[in-house]
């Protein structure tokens, strides 16, 4: 029998092999389909609208009659002020939120050490309340608190300064340039450390309990034990983690921004999402959006493959690629 058709039988062999833990599986599979459907309809096929970005392309003529224009639209991008503003407040949001990754692994570590089970329970509840909440619920919550006409902060300090004689002074945090970037920075720490708390506790969890027991037994006090033995338990954890939000370093947070922001604070409150909002569906330049789209998006994917490539140095067990 020739080499050619041992290969072709062995081949045929390995499809049936497949399809047969296929058919096996299939309800793992339909449990999977929904969220494949999703990225192949909300991720895959929108990238033929790249295009748009390296064409002339106008509303009225559709795909079919776009001329091809080169970095034209990127070039415009750069020479325009309101964008070289978008992107420098972006990248200062994204690193200052970035600066906030190891908040969530310090509070699961905190709330970890808590021996009342039923404290535990509460402080876990109210830290991930936060997370289910819309960025415009969030925003309402604010308003009835700092709003400096009829909020609760406000009316209470100027109480205080006409009863008490104190010298508080009121700030308008929500419309005020200078306090609105550790505005954005709290209210998103407040909102967003309580799910990543979810994971870290998940991991704290399965980490062996005999590890723990042998190091009480070498008399290692409870920091050397969150040293030696959970922190490393956690590190393939933190590094997964962390090669996913380094990905999204450059989403800013348009919903946060988009919800947050007022026409006071525009010029420190503009990322580069909310100017493809205003620039592609408020002014209908469509190809310049889809520019500015696409180059958020290259960086990004840059990141995510430089710190894949960095995790495989530290531990390459825990690289996703």
């Amino acid at each position: 029998m020739s080499e050619r058709v041992l290969m072709e039988r062995s081949r045929s062999q390995r499809i049936k092999k497949t399809f047969r833990e296929i058919i096996a599986d299939y309800p793992l599979y339909i449990m999977i389909l929904p969220g494949l459907l999703y990225f192949i309809i909300f991720h895959y096929l929108p990238m033929f609208g790249v295009s748009i970005a390296f064409t002339d392309y106008s509303i009225v003529k559709g795909f079919g009659d776009m001329n091809f224009v080169g970095w034209k639209w990127f070039d415009r991008l750069f020479s325009r002020k309101s964008f070289t503003d978008a992107l420098f407040n972006n990248i200062k949001y994204s690193l200052l939120k970035l600066c906030c990754f190891p908040l969530p692994i310090l509070l699961s570590i905190i709330i970890s050490e808590v021996w009342n089970n039923k404290y535990k329970r509460v402080v876990q509840t109210m830290v991930i309340m936060p997370s289910f909440l819309s960025w415009f619920i969030v925003y309402g919550i604010l308003k009835a608190l700092l709003n400096v006409t009829d909020g609760v902060l406000p009316a209470l300090m100027t109480w205080m300064n006409t009863t008490l004689g104190t010298n508080f002074e009121i700030v308008n945090f929500m419309t005020n340039k200078a306090t609105f970037t550790p505005y954005v920075l709290i209210t998103y720490a407040w909102k967003e450390i309580g799910m990543g708390t979810v994971v870290y506790l998940a991991a704290i969890v399965a980490i062996d309990q005999q590890l723990y027991e042998a190091a009480m037994i070498d008399g290692a006090s409870r920091m050397k034990q969150i040293r030696h033995i959970l922190l490393p338990s956690l590190l393939p954890t933190i590094i997964t983690l962390f090669i996913f939000r380094v990905g999204k370093v450059m989403d800013a947070g348009f919903d946060q921004m988009f919800a947050l922001s007022n026409p006071l604070v525009t010029s420190a409150a503009d990322i580069i999402d909310t100017y493809v909002y205003r620039v592609g569906l408020e002014e209908a330049k469509f190809s310049q959006a889809t520019a500015a789209g696409l180059f958020k998006s290259a960086i990004g994917l840059c990141l995510v493959l430089f710190t894949n490539w960095m995790a495989r140095k530290v531990d390459p067990d825990s690289a996703i690629m």
